[in-house]
């Protein structure tokens, strides 16, 4: 999941929906080819701020509740309206009409009541129920405003007058005439005092008193090029008024900007869009987070015509960030009075949902934005070698792909070669079909090391000075009240340094150790000795073990060729040897370390080996092996008769 980003003016603007990572497709499709979608990149990392945020065909405004929990927009085809629930970051309902929704006005602090304006002269009024009351104006209406202290909804129309419907009398009241002959194109009113602004396709504005209903301003000569003038007329096709109320700001069709001080007739800045397209809005946007991008003042001004926004400095004009969506743009949204975010109507399936964190903080439903903003920004524009694997000349000759030097396949880069992807892991498989096999033992012999690792083994430490007096001290481990009393007795501040200083190290070889423990240096020496004896017992016995195997099978033989011969003569027995002189320890122990390995050796054999020993030993009765005191070996057997013939 990625968020594709642009960096105008080097500010960041990242599109959250309606982008090259939120391209919409129908549901049929989607179920007709699932599994090529898989390969579709726009689709794999598509992002949805809102939940359906979107229209069957194109979608013509948008709006936000005035408590901010709520978007209410309308769309076509066909004629429908749907409210996004910010709290659920989803679609609420979605409410169709019988005709196309020109423009609307919410008619409360959330989205409970609105009225529409529709393409066919009529005024859908619209409860949480549904529609309330539906009635028509005498011309095609073109914009649409609430005076809320006296309940007015004021219709601007093809006409040079301004319908005025009572919705707490229920009735139309006296119209409001201008002097625009070709019509009045947008009505706004001052949130500050309530003044009334109608700009007209004459090219001028004028300016009313609710109270008195007339009019107390008029701009009828805007200061443009005489070029642009004199080809066509210039109507007003964008108003809007600062919450300061004596700023206000005139989008023209041809493409400029105007800014007013109510209080002067002359404008102290026009701003050229540079596209030549009618300006369809202008919002006045105050931000803490964009001072350090325009100054002192934090104000900037968002002004929108079909191909691009752009936003400025509202009081030096210098540039500060632009947004280029793919589809022509109808309506332009500011989430919040301070907030960064910001949706567009336009002429496609999918709403725009921009955020620039340079502009403002995100709003508090979407307060995830500001942490995943740099998490999920890449660069929408793929790499040209993504799918091709960089090899060396050595690896080539592994794979067996050294033949395709110098053709189209292999593009030569530094010290080797880019190779396509699918290639590559072809001629891998081939090369060395187990690798999976590898893979898979090397992933088992890995898991079972770190089970391993992880058990827990009771590990008796042992000091690094004086390893054999903490032996004796803890030698009975079974005991844990000793084994304690020798651990604490290690860590007593008056003997620790023994077995921590080295300079305490006990010298046990020299002659002052033997002089102080003649005993334990005598009962040192024999044990080291015996241990030896013993080892060289144990070693010897092992190959007499191998030697006697070995003599039963040349007994075999020779008995076999004995028996061949039909000798009757038995031959002389040599000489016993004499038996090695030992110490009367080892005399002892001897015979039950012989008893203990044979019975060790026979419990490890099995049935079959036992029993083809048993065997032996019967058919070898009367053989005798033994050695020599100068290490050689003597044999003693008794041949056998051969059975007469009859």
């Amino acid at each position: 999941m990625v968020l594709p980003v642009t960096s105008a003016n080097n500010v960041k603007v990242y599109t959250v929906s309606g982008g090259l990572g939120s391209r919409s497709i129908p549901d049929w499709l989607v179920r007709k080819k699932k599994k090529a979608l898989k390969k579709d990149f726009d689709y794999r990392t598509r992002v949805e701020l809102l939940q359906d945020f979107e229209f069957p065909e194109a979608s013509n405004t948008i709006k936000c509740t005035r408590d901010g929990n709520f978007a209410v927009a309308t769309g076509t085809y066909k004629p429908q309206m749907r409210v996004y629930e910010f709290a659920e970051v989803s679609m609420k309902f979605e409410r169709h009409t019988d005709a196309e929704t020109i423009n609307f006005e919410l008619l409360s602090d959330d989205w409970t009541k609105s009225a529409l304006l529709q393409n066919d002269r009529s005024v859908e009024l619209h409860s949480q129920g549904g529609i309330h009351y539906r009635t028509r104006v005498p011309k095609f209406g073109r914009c649409l405003a609430y005076h809320f202290p006296s309940c007015d909804l004021m219709v601007g129309a093809a006409g040079n007058e301004v319908y005025r419907l009572n919705l707490e009398q229920g009735r139309f009241l006296n119209s409001i005439e201008t002097d625009a002959s070709l019509g009045v194109n947008c009505t706004k009113i001052n949130p500050a005092h309530q003044l009334f602004g109608f700009g007209s396709a004459n090219g001028t504005v004028e300016l009313w008193d609710p109270r008195s209903k007339a009019r107390v301003g008029l701009l009828d000569q805007l200061p443009l090029p005489r070029s642009l003038t004199q080809q066509e007329p210039v109507e007003v096709t964008a108003l809007s008024f600062r919450q300061d109320g004596l700023n206000m700001a005139v989008g023209t069709s041809t493409g400029h900007t105007l800014l007013y001080d109510l209080r002067t007739s002359v404008p102290y800045m026009v701003k050229d869009h540079q596209y030549g397209f009618p300006i369809k809005t202008i919002h006045f946007h105050d931000s803490v987070a964009a001072a350090g991008h325009g100054g002192g003042d934090t104000s900037k001004v968002v002004v929108a015509d079909k191909k691009i926004v752009k936003i400025w400095d509202r009081n030096s004009g210098k540039h500060f960030t632009s947004i280029e969506p793919e589809t022509d743009i109808n309506d332009v949204c500011m989430v919040g009075e301070q907030s960064g975010l910001l949706f567009t109507a336009q002429e496609g399936i999918q709403m725009g949902a921009y955020y620039i964190p340079a502009l403002g903080s995100a709003p508090r439903w979407a307060s995830f934005l500001e942490n995943l903003t740099e998490e999920m920004e890449e660069n929408p524009n793929r790499d040209v070698y993504d799918e091709y694997k960089f090899v060396t000349r050595k690896e080539l000759a592994t794979l067996g792909l050294e033949h395709l030097m110098g053709t189209n396949v292999l593009k030569a880069y530094m010290h080797g070669f880019f190779v396509d992807l699918r290639l590559y892991e072809k001629a891998k498989l081939i090369a060395n079909p187990f690798e999976y096999d590898d893979y898979k033992q090397r992933k088992v012999r890995e898991k079972l090391e770190k089970d391993r690792a992880s058990r827990i083994r009771a590990k008796d430490k042992l000091p690094a000075v004086n390893k054999q007096l903490a032996q004796q001290l803890r030698q009975d481990t079974k005991n844990t009240k000793k084994k304690e009393a020798a651990d604490a007795l290690m860590q007593d501040d008056r003997f620790k340094d023994l077995f921590a200083d080295p300079e305490f190290q006990v010298d046990t070889e020299s002659k002052e150790y033997a002089l102080l423990h003649p005993r334990s240096a005598t009962t040192f020496g024999h044990g080291n000795r015996d241990q030896s004896d013993d080892d060289d017992d144990d070693a010897d016995d092992q190959a007499m073990d191998v030697d006697q195997e070995d003599d039963d099978e040349e007994d075999l033989l020779a008995g076999s060729s004995l028996d061949e011969a039909s000798s009757d003569e038995e031959p002389a027995a040599p000489a016993p040897a004499p038996p090695r002189s030992r110490p009367s320890s080892q005399m002892k122990k001897k015979p039950a370390m012989q008893s203990d390995r044979r019975f060790r050796s026979q419990e490890n054999k099995s049935f079959g080996s036992r029993l083809k020993s048993s065997k032996n030993a019967k058919a070898n009765e009367g053989h005798r092996v033994s050695r020599t005191a100068m290490g050689g070996m003597e044999m003693s057997f008794k041949a056998k008769r051969s059975k007469k013939r009859h």
